[in-house]
């Protein structure tokens, strides 16, 4: 992809880019913090926050109600490191709904503030809204999820013959198209997919764990026997319901935790039921191949927004309830992780609905996907909109 709004920017914000980027997550437990150690910034002192609230209403929006509140109501507001959301947002002015394009050029000109300057333009220039459903409370849910890194090849061969496909071309004509049973038993189901195979993978329930994610990292193996890292991006999907296996195992009593390591476990111990496991969820993905430069390795895949997801401070919304490119406050407490941090909303996924409703892009590799495998913990939003000007 080409970066026009990131190579725009000075040598101090490319560097604010790649530390963020590079960053690892840390193991499940522990707070994210995905940029490295710095000289801290003076914050401002707890008194200059705001304690009041300018009368107004609540704003509706979609399934959800917004109420207004004071900035003091934000667990945690004076100690995140705002320049690592700063990142995000700068990828959500290369695309900006018409609420916050105006705001853009004072975000730019922000990512190389100090933390004291960007923390007192947001609280000069926005309102904290808390996010509330019609009805019922206002905590919600949170998850995760992640991109798969995983090991393929051009052609089948041993050990590697479960393929990833294009869209087929008749996706759109056939609605819903081919189940996963049928396209892995019918004989009109896998035609129609002849020649759309991208790479092979080792192990479909890898290959389900791609699909579920949306996309992935591909290390593959060329024919000439060379190797390059690609990008499998979302393409569409066949047009069924997606059905949690986790779920099946749990009402079928077969296990207890339907974690993705709770799944896995299951599946060493029944090889001979792997078909009868993944066919209970019928839906299927396509991808797209995209190329893995340097500059793309260091984001995620474009989110429902159309920008790069930043780990650690990209979400999922609903967007019924909350409009892609909105800066968000996010605060959840629970035994995988303790978040209270500014994201941005810049994505979305079918298991995403509701008011208070959020999926945590945690980024790559093991850490990141035991994370998305077992996050599943209380939920409060915020939305941080413009204030009306004078």
């Amino acid at each position: 992809m080409t970066l026009p709004l990131f190579l725009q920017r000075t040598l101090a914000g490319l560097i604010t880019a790649v530390l963020l980027a590079c960053a690892a997550p840390p193991p499940p437990g522990t707070e994210i913090r995905t940029s490295a150690p710095s000289v801290p910034q003076p914050l401002p002192a707890p008194s200059v926050l705001p304690d009041t609230v300018a009368p107004g209403p609540a704003l509706m929006r979609g399934n959800s109600r917004w109420q207004p509140v004071a900035w003091t109501e934000l667990p945690g507001f004076e100690n995140d490191a705002l320049f690592e959301a700063w990142n995000a947002w700068l990828k959500s002015c290369e695309r900006p709904g018409p609420v916050f394009a105006p705001l853009c050029p004072e975000v730019r000109r922000l990512s190389i503030g100090t933390g004291a300057e960007q923390r007192q333009w947001l609280l000069d220039r926005l309102q904290p809204y808390r996010v509330e459903p019609l009805q019922g409370s206002a905590v919600g849910l949170l998850t995760a999820y992640f991109e798969p890194e995983l090991q393929g090849r051009r052609l089948p061969g041993p050990g590697f013959s479960v393929p990833l496909y294009q869209a087929p071309a008749n996706l759109k004509a056939r609605q819903p198209w081919f189940s996963r049973q049928e396209i892995d038993t019918q004989a009109t189901a896998q035609e129609a997919l002849r020649g759309r195979e991208i790479v092979y993978l080792s192990d479909p329930v890898q290959a389900m764990v791609l699909q579920i994610q949306g996309s992935g990292r591909i290390r593959v193996a060329e024919p000439d026997g060379s190797t390059r890292y690609i990008r499998l991006a979302y393409a569409g999907h066949n047009g069924h319901p997606y059905q949690s296996i986790g779920r099946w195992l749990l009402d079928q009593g077969e296990l207890r935790d339907a974690s993705w390591p709770g799944i896995q476990a299951w599946l060493l111990q029944n090889p001979q039921r792997v078909n009868e496991l993944l066919w209970r969820n019928p839906r299927v993905v396509f991808f797209k191949e995209e190329a893995l430069g340097e500059f793309d390795a260091a984001f995620g895949p474009r989110g429902a927004q159309g920008v790069p997801l930043t780990p650690g401070r990209s979400i999922a919304v609903d967007p019924q309830s909350i409009p892609y490119g909105t800066p968000v406050w996010l605060a959840s407490q629970g035994p995988q992780i303790a978040l209270q941090r500014l994201v941005l909303a810049q994505d979305t996924g079918s298991a995403i609905r509701g008011a208070v409703r959020a999926d945590y892009f945690a980024g790559w590799g093991d850490a990141a996907g035991e994370l998305a495998g077992r996050l599943k913990q209380p939920l409060r939003l915020w939305v941080l909109w413009p204030k009306a000007q004078p």
